[in-house]
């Protein structure tokens, strides 16, 4: 897959309007072998960016062979709650998954419902 520059900024402003904007403290567009495509934050937040989309890759990949063990295809999203911060990441599309870090301010049910919209945005900017 290749992305302009174009499809890359109006990925980035969907990313911006819809979850750094809605209280997101970082969002990170991966490949599924790790490599950052892009990342936002709202400027607080100092995170090795290219240590967690490794993580984050390896992560999915490993909840995929687990999925693929009980009988199901895949999962296509992922929730880790600490105490304080959180990680919610899903699958845009079989090259592509999206990592959310945000706080206990945001209820899950919020951000998967932002999510839902964004994935759909993302793709129809993908498929042109």
């Amino acid at each position: 897959m290749i992305l302009g520059q174009e499809k890359l900024d109006k990925m980035q402003d969907i990313l911006q309007e819809n979850l750094i904007a809605s209280g997101v403290r970082s969002v990170m567009l991966i490949d599924t072998a790790g490599n950052v495509v892009t990342f936002l934050n709202n400027g607080d937040e100092t995170i090795d960016v290219y240590a967690l989309a490794a993580l984050a890759a390896a992560n999915f990949g490993a909840m995929s062979c687990m999925a693929r063990i009980i009988g199901e295809d895949k999962f296509t999203i992922l929730f880790h709650k600490g105490e304080k911060e959180n990680i919610y990441f899903c699958e845009i599309n079989e090259e592509l998954l999206l990592v959310n870090i945000f706080n206990n301010q945001i209820s899950l049910g919020f951000l998967r419902l932002k999510m839902s919209r964004v994935i759909e945005e993302l793709l129809s900017i993908l498929s042109v």
